[in-house]
């Protein structure tokens, strides 16, 4: 019989991260069919509510505290994980206790042990950042918001607030910068160079710096802004700030911007602001080739060209491999919904109608029955709530990469594999073996992208090698791949 069992820890709390890898966990053990660990918002509430694991213990939890929600097959199972996840929670807080080493619990005792700071990175639950971001910007710190759930009137509000006091947010929901040459969330270890780059995208940033570093070149510094910066509403203000310090930086001497389609308001002043500036830029605006661009930019619709560009030019990047033509559809389970999107653009360069679940213009929904071409951004909120980003934990593909595997539709599975700081420590190592596991003698086509570098924790040669010796094809670029894709499939089927 189905088993619904809640704790709440009061008055505790631990990183999102950190409570998504131990639900995972929990997830993993005989009889649990559900497992949520969250703090206690009343936007995490309603996820659990929505996920059929919120009882009314768990209901009356505050956003003080831990709520551990679990859905077994039985009162022993839901017991054993009980056990286990305190047991689990219980693990930081030994360690923090037996460690010599003080940690500051406040933003303002940070400061007081390292005076000298003058960035604070904000990676807390939405409900209290916006607290938070406000104590860095009064300490007069530049921000950057990891977290989500902020509205965007408070982003508008904070953004306002920090340019009037001359300071940068980058976010909310900004997962990638590299500042100085220090990689921030998910980024990756890359030369120092003479390109910046601003960005509305993650996975953008990630992709464009490395493969501008695998070009020989390097990065000053790159810049998020927050995915939705570029909307009405906010009016590209991060954007315009960071287009005025490379301008005022003399190390950088070519400028990428990196978005999805902004809104045409605010594509008409930051273009304006470019036509202003001394400096070069190349734009990408993802799949968005409509505009009238300044003299002194270059527009690009994918990633790929936007890195050839920074460096100069060059030849797009292809698959030399030999590889016979396929009958069917082409399938993207995407971990970084920027390459996700680029995906999409290259394919209907070559007439593919394509569906997805952020679609970029031009392209259509996807609904739940999936045929024909799909791109599917598995990082997207409809697949990440309450569980770990699959760039976190790869496992969260799993069950989709499987599904692909299996159907005699799908000729080509296309995916991606991110590397750098805040990821998973064997992203390859799992794919391989999901990809052995599933795919049978007359399986589809596996393609793969790596984005990161050698230097990065995991290295991306070794990750290449992983994917390789399961029998996955590895293209030098995400939009490689999409191509490569394109150039093998017949037909939708």
């Amino acid at each position: 019989m189905t088993t619904i069992l809640n704790e709440v820890r009061m008055s505790a709390y631990l990183d999102s991260v950190a409570l998504m890898a131990i639900a995972q966990r929990l997830q993993a053990l005989a009889g649990v069919e559900v497992a949520g660990l969250m703090i206690g918002t009343p936007a995490n509430l309603q996820i659990l509510r929505e996920a059929g694991v919120l009882s009314s213990e768990g209901a009356a939890a505050g956003p003080g505290d831990i709520v551990i929600a679990l859905r077994a097959t039985s009162e022993a199972a839901a017991q054993a994980a009980l056990a286990h996840a305190r047991q689990l929670l219980d693990r930081p807080r030994a360690a923090a206790a037996s460690s010599a080493s003080w940690q500051p619990r406040t933003l303002h005792a940070a400061l007081a042990q390292s005076p000298m700071a003058n960035l604070a990175l904000i990676s807390v639950p939405g409900d209290f950042a916006v607290a938070e971001a406000r104590k860095a910007l009064h300490a007069g710190l530049h921000t950057m918001i990891f977290s989500d759930n902020v509205s965007i009137a408070d982003e508008v509000s904070l953004k306002r607030e920090a340019r009037d006091l001359g300071l940068l947010v980058m976010g909310p929901d900004c997962g990638t910068a590299i500042i100085g040459g220090a990689p921030l969330a998910f980024a990756n270890i890359v030369p120092r160079g003479d390109i910046g780059i601003i960005g509305a995208s993650g996975t953008g940033i990630q992709e464009i710096s490395c493969l501008i570093a695998r070009a020989g070149r390097g990065v000053s510094h790159a810049i998020g802004t927050g995915g939705r910066d570029l909307k009405a509403e906010v009016g590209g203000i991060t954007t315009l700030m960071a287009i005025d310090l490379f301008d005022a930086d003399p190390a950088t001497t070519h400028i990428v911007i990196v978005s999805k389609p902004p809104a045409d308001e605010v594509a008409a002043l930051i273009l304006e602001r470019v036509g202003r500036s001394p400096k070069p830029f190349t734009i990408c605006f993802l799949g968005d080739g409509e505009r009238a661009i300044p003299k002194n930019a270059h527009a690009v619709p994918v990633l790929e060209a936007a890195a050839r560009s920074a460096c100069g030019g060059g030849k797009p990047w292809v698959v030399t491999t030999q590889l016979p033509a396929r009958r069917g559809a082409v399938r993207g389970l995407f971990a970084g919904g920027t390459l996700a999107a680029e995906a999409q653009i290259v394919l209907r360069g070559h007439n593919f109608a394509v569906a997805s679940n952020a679609p970029v213009p031009g392209a259509t929904r996807v609904g739940k029955v999936l045929e024909g071409h799909v791109m599917i951004d598995l990082g997207a909120d409809e697949y990440t709530r309450g569980r770990p980003h699959p760039m976190i934990e790869p496992a969260v593909r799993d069950e989709a990469l499987a599904a692909a595997l299996a159907d005699r539709r799908v000729a080509v599975v296309l995916l991606d594999c991110v590397l750098g700081f805040g990821g998973h420590m064997d992203p390859a190592g799992h794919l391989a073996a999901a990809v052995t596991a599933g795919r049978g003698k007359d399986g589809p086509l596996v393609i793969a992208s790596v984005t990161g570098t050698d230097a990065d924790p995991q290295n991306r040669q070794l990750q290449v090698a992983k994917l390789e010796a399961a029998g996955i094809v590895v293209a030098p670029s995400n939009a490689a791949a999409a191509e490569l894709a394109a150039s093998k499939v017949r037909s939708a089927g």
